[in-house]
């Protein structure tokens, strides 16, 4: 009986902690999502709105920008992240090697990008792809070019742009992964593939690879969901520009609620197919490492 009145008490201890930590994960999380969700089936703005039922959600199919927005999205996600990840697995594989000197200092050097402020890195890059920046002096001087490129202002190279800051500052991120991944790796198997007489190459696609399926996994999710969502780089870099070339979905959510004519139902509307196509996505990534690890 005592045991019984002992258990009790704990839990109801453990559900006095956990109780202010669920109140502020609904009040911030869970009812903004719900009342985005409700807001998405309604137009006007404050007291003026009115449900309009699935208007929002159909209107995206005849909406320029929205589609414009997400074949800019779509055009990141397929070149971005395979490259960022290719790139992450390969310099894990290099910071992990034994025989590597300064170890600390390269890492923290991978990693520095990820603490960098966004405006920062803006300003940075900016000046780099401008037009008396770094990189068209060394272009002109290898005779690449016979002029100067306005990179930011030319609807390929500023995709190009915006992919190589994101990958500049996300490579790191998921290189830290996958060196966490390796170094739960026991060394003796390499040893013993070394001593058969496998090449690096050998070692990188028939060990490593193989070995970080779950950690490639995660990363490519979390790539896809940020890529998804894209935001800050755009926004400080090229502001969408030109004209819409390089606008993304998050974008154009901030443009609908706070640059045009307010319209939060139809944002909460677009939101809601991100989240959708993160779903989506995830799901099929899921599905294809479940089936890879048959």
């Amino acid at each position: 009986m005592k045991q019984k009145s002992l258990e009790k008490k704990q839990k109801m201890w453990g559900w006095l902690f956990v109780a202010p930590a669920s109140l502020l994960i609904f009040i911030l999380s869970f009812y903004p999502m719900v009342y985005s969700f409700i807001l998405s089936l309604q137009s006007g703005v404050g007291n003026n709105l009115h449900f309009t039922g699935m208007r929002n959600y159909i209107r995206m199919f005849e909406d320029e920008y929205f589609v414009t927005s997400v074949k800019n999205v779509l055009i990141y996600l397929v070149i971005q992240v395979p490259v960022m990840l290719i790139l992450a697995l390969i310099l894990a594989s290099i910071l992990n090697q034994p025989t590597l000197k300064l170890k600390g200092f390269f890492r923290t050097l991978v990693f520095l990008p990820c603490v960098t402020s966004l405006v920062s890195s803006a300003l940075i890059f900016k000046s780099l792809f401008a037009l008396d920046g770094l990189f068209n002096r060394v272009l002109l001087a290898m005779g690449v070019f016979h002029e100067p490129m306005n990179f930011l202002m030319d609807p390929f190279w500023a995709k190009a742009a915006i992919i190589i800051v994101i990958t500049w500052r996300w490579t790191g991120y998921n290189t830290i992964f996958y060196l966490a991944g390796l170094q739960n790796i026991d060394n003796s198997i390499f040893e013993a593939a070394v001593v058969d007489g496998a090449s690096p190459a050998k070692q990188f696609f028939e060990i490593t690879v193989p070995l970080l399926r779950p950690v490639i996994l995660l990363t490519a999710i979390m790539s896809t969901n940020g890529t998804l969502q894209i935001f800050d780089e755009v926004r400080n870099l090229t502001n969408g520009g030109p004209g819409t070339s390089t606008l993304s979905m998050s974008q154009y959510i901030y443009n609908l609620s706070f640059r045009l004519n307010p319209q939060f139902g139809y944002a909460a509307a677009v939101s809601w197919v991100i989240l959708l196509m993160v779903a989506i996505l995830s799901f099929i990534q899921m599905k294809i490492g479940d089936r890879n690890e048959d």
